[in-house]
């Protein structure tokens, strides 16, 4: 067949169309590279409008990143995103290095108007006169705890943390670094992340993400499949996904091949 660059072949022969088009897109702006606030942050704003997320493409914004404030983990941070739901695509504002990353990521690197030498020059501006002081810097933790409310109790544990009374909806527990294990029931809305594997010895009725850092041999164990949302290193499935075999009873959810899998264990 032989094309016309003119276009004006018949509507038959062409195969599609190529056009502009403006789209109203949700940021997320990162301030900081503290993930373990950011996972907080984002669990609540999701807890509040979770449709709205669901499924929805985002752009990760780093204009308002401090030069100085360390490397952005992009692993962790769209595995979070797609463990919520959302479909992150691109970055802007970044520096070179943060492109180059973002690039490994497969994300979109898109067009950025304001200078970056603005931004640090805002991050500079003395705090005013009333302003609290802030918080001192911490160190990484091997396990750490994250809570709206009072967190159950949580025992590090050499290679795992054990956590011995029940989740309730609200709390968050990150096992940093190891494995998390769960002895007590998962409450709805309540929130499980682990860098390695997460074991559940009771009902799990909320969220459990393992791999938290791009682990993909991670694993989620748990003796009653409840959740609303399961993920292994990004990949993640919702509860209208697990299929109505698989739930209450004790399964194994991996990863086989970039595809996650939930078995009968």
């Amino acid at each position: 067949m032989t094309g016309n660059p003119s276009g004006a072949s018949s509507d038959w022969s062409v195969a599609f169309e190529l056009k502009a088009a403006s789209f109203t897109l949700p940021i997320i702006r990162l301030l900081r590279a503290d993930i373990e606030a950011v996972a907080v942050d984002l669990g609540k704003r999701v807890e509040q409008a979770p449709e709205f997320f669901h499924n929805t493409p985002v752009v990760i914004d780093l204009s308002g990143f401090p030069t100085d404030g360390g490397e952005v983990e992009f692993p962790l941070l769209v595995g979070l995103l797609r463990g919520y739901g959302m479909i992150p695509f691109g970055v802007r504002g970044g520096n070179k290095a943060q492109n180059t990353a973002a690039e490994a990521m497969e994300l979109a690197i898109l067009a950025d108007h304001e200078p970056r030498a603005s931004r640090s020059e805002r991050h500079q501006d003395p705090a005013p006169a009333n302003a609290a002081p802030s918080a001192p810097a911490r160190s990484p933790k091997r396990s750490s705890t994250l809570s709206d409310e009072q967190p159950p109790a949580v025992t590090p544990s050499g290679n795992f943390t054990m956590v011995t009374r029940p989740v309730r909806s609200g709390q968050r527990v990150y096992a940093v670094g190891c494995d998390l294990s769960v002895i007590a029931p998962v409450s709805a809305g309540a929130e499980l992340m682990a860098d390695g594997n997460i074991h559940v010895y009771g009902p799990l009725r909320g969220r459990a993400l393992a791999g938290m850092k791009g682990n993909t041999d991670a694993r989620i164990f748990c003796q009653d499949l409840q959740a609303e949302l399961v993920s292994i290193a990004g990949h993640y499935r919702v509860s209208e996904n697990i299929p109505v075999e698989l739930r209450g009873i004790p399964v194994q959810i991996f990863l086989e091949q970039k595809l996650l899998r939930i078995e009968r264990i």
